[in-house]
């Protein structure tokens, strides 16, 4: 499996106080990308359109939503959906944001290509 040398760097938004972003940016071989709080990479998904999410069931499994809380609220180029779930989740500008089961450590980017339609989420 492919490993990132990741140097962390949190997004800060001003509004007052500072808030964190829901994604951090990291820095790997093949340029930046997203990840979440724990360094795991983020990624779209092809069937997705912009504000709603195509991944239900057993997709969900392999790959997980960047989940959001009820008190989340949309900040510059992130925004939270309403899953048909029931769940909350991160989008990047309209695309909704995963993780993949199978990356094991922050910097694996095992899910990349996927069937061709799952891609590194990148700022």
């Amino acid at each position: 499996m492919n490993r990132l040398i990741l140097s962390l760097c949190p997004l800060i938004l001003a509004a007052g106080a500072a808030m964190a972003d829901p994604a951090l940016t990291a820095q790997g071989a093949g340029g930046a990308l997203l990840t979440d709080a724990g360094g795991m990479t983020l990624y779209t998904f092809d069937k997705d359109m912009a504000g709603a999410s195509s991944c239900a069931g057993d997709c969900v499994a392999i790959w997980p939503i960047l989940a959001a809380t009820a008190e989340d609220k949309a900040e510059g180029d992130y925004a939270v959906i309403d899953r048909t779930d029931g769940a909350r989740q991160w989008t990047y500008k309209g695309m909704p944001l995963y993780t993949f089961a199978k990356d094991a450590a922050p910097g694996d980017v095992a899910g990349d290509g996927v069937k061709g339609v799952w891609h590194i989420a990148r700022p």
